[in-house]
Parts: structure tokens; C-alpha cells; sequence
């Protein structure tokens, strides 16, 4: 691996962690030796991206991230436009729904909103989601290239639960079904006693920006209101990619469909 490559892998692994963390836990955590740790750092220490309190000596994220995120949503105003569209179906459907985007192979929760209710599902934002999975994950790789699934479903796939669907023939046969649908389903592939749908956001080139889902109890779903939720979700995501890129993303995917 790359200099670079070690220091942005470092990068992601502090931006991971919910408390500052000491240098040689750091070190541990990313399989790097002492020295190397601390040189990476301090490298990306000099340019803000990683800070350490005085007090503690501990690491944590520093400014240079939340500069580019914003420089980056003022130019593709991903978070700004979507957040309406995500507070929308929490409102309409009373359940859990949460946004993610795609980059460098992976989908990361953005923003979610939940509902005022005891019994709901909670989604922490910027933990990955397994593309196998989850129905987000199942919904962005129905839009992607039959190269990139079979990198995606690359055995072996880990199981998260009992009824974590990990076979890649039985998985394409989902993705199938996805595809048209025009929305995912996921039963208990993440986390038992949990249903969700969702619908990915399509950029013009056909090719998948991010995903807008609905999660739920499973024991408070019935057939008719799945089916709801994912129409629901696929019409959001529709009207979410106009309003990013202009009416023909909806040509772009229509597009890519018939190739498939």
C-alpha cells in the first residue's frame, strides 16, 4: 500500500471511532508499527485533517474534512437536496428512513430521521452498509454493471444474521427481482426482526450516487404496506435524482434498464 493510501486509510479509521483514541491503540487498530503511525499523523496533523488534544494526547478528526465536505455539498448539493425528500417519507410513513451515497465502493448512511415512537429502528450515519445485506445495498447493485456485482458478491459474504441471504446466484436472483420492482426488500439480513426498502438514486449516466430506504419492525408490516413503502421510496428517489441532475436522469436509467 501506498503512503497515501496508508494515510487516508488512517483517516477513515479515526473518522470510525466514537472517542479520541492514544497512539499505540491507533497503531494496533490499523496494523501499522509506532513509528509509521506517528509519521502518518503528524502528516495528516500539518494539513488539519487530524488533531490531538493537548490534555489527553489522544487523536481525533480535525477541520480539513468538515472544509471539503462543505466546499463538496456547495457544488453537489447532495445532503441539502435530499434531506427534504428523506424528512418527507419519515412523515408519510411514520418508520425510520435514511439516505446513503455511494464512494469508493462504498454505500455510508448520511442523514436519517426517525420516528417519535419507542419501537423503531435506529441507523447510525457513516457506518457502512453491507451491500448483500441490507436493502439499500441490494437496491444500488441492481443499477450497477455485471462486473462490479460480481466484485461486490465476491464469496465468501458474511452472515449477520440466520437469514442473511449470502449465496451470489441467490443474490443475483434479488437483484433481479429489484430491478423490477423498481425498489429492494431486506428481511432480517442485517439484524433480526427488521424489514426495509429502498431505492437507489441514479445519476444520468444510469450509474448509482446513493439510496433512499424505509426500515421498520418487521411485526408491524403487513404485505400491502411493504408494497407501499417501496413505491413510496422508488418515487422519492425518482424526483430526488431531477431534482440533483434535471429530468433525464430519468432517462439514464430507463437507459440502463434496457441494456440489462
Amino acid at each position: 500500500m501506498s503512503t497515501v493510501g496508508k494515510a487516508l486509510g488512517l483517516l477513515n479509521l479515526v473518522s470510525s471511532l466514537d472517542e479520541d483514541v492514544g497512539l499505540t491503540d491507533l497503531a494496533r487498530m490499523a496494523g501499522f508499527d509506532k513509528a509509521t503511525t506517528r509519521r502518518l499523523l503528524m502528516d495528516l496533523e500539518s494539513f488539519g485533517f487530524i488533531e490531538q488534544d493537548e490534555a489527553s494526547r489522544r487523536y481525533r478528526l480535525g477541520p480539513a474534512p468538515v472544509r471539503l465536505a462543505r466546499l463538496r455539498e456547495a457544488r453537489f448539493p447532495f445532503l441539502r437536496s435530499a434531506v427534504p425528500f428523506v424528512k418527507a417519507l419519515a412523515d408519510s410513513t411514520g418508520e425510520t428512513c435514511h439516505l446513503a451515497e455511494f464512494a469508493n465502493g462504498e454505500l455510508r448512511s448520511l442523514h436519517v430521521e426517525a420516528p417519535p415512537r419507542a419501537n423503531r429502528i435506529n441507523v447510525e450515519i457513516g457506518v457502512p452498509l453491507p451491500l448483500h445485506a441490507t436493502a439499500s445495498g441490494l437496491a444500488l447493485l441492481a443499477r450497477l454493471d455485471a462486473a462490479r456485482i460480481a466484485t461486490h458478491l465476491r464469496p465468501p459474504l458474511e452472515a449477520f444474521t440466520g437469514e442473511t441471504v449470502t449465496d451470489p446466484y441467490a443474490l443475483r436472483q434479488r437483484l433481479a427481482e429489484t430491478r423490477a420492482r423498481g425498489w429492494s426488500i431486506s428481511r432480517n439480513g442485517l439484524e433480526s426482526g427488521v424489514i426495509s426498502t429502498a431505492a437507489a438514486i441514479v445519476a444520468p449516466d444510469g450509474q448509482p450516487v446513493g439510496t433512499l430506504a424505509i426500515a421498520a419492525p418487521a411485526s408491524r408490516v403487513e404485505q400491502s404496506t411493504l408494497t407501499r413503502f417501496g413505491e413510496q421510496v422508488a418515487e422519492a428517489a425518482q424526483a430526488l435524482g431531477d431534482r440533483l441532475f434535471g429530468k433525464e436522469s430519468a432517462s439514464g436509467a430507463d437507459h440502463q434498464r434496457q441494456g440489462e
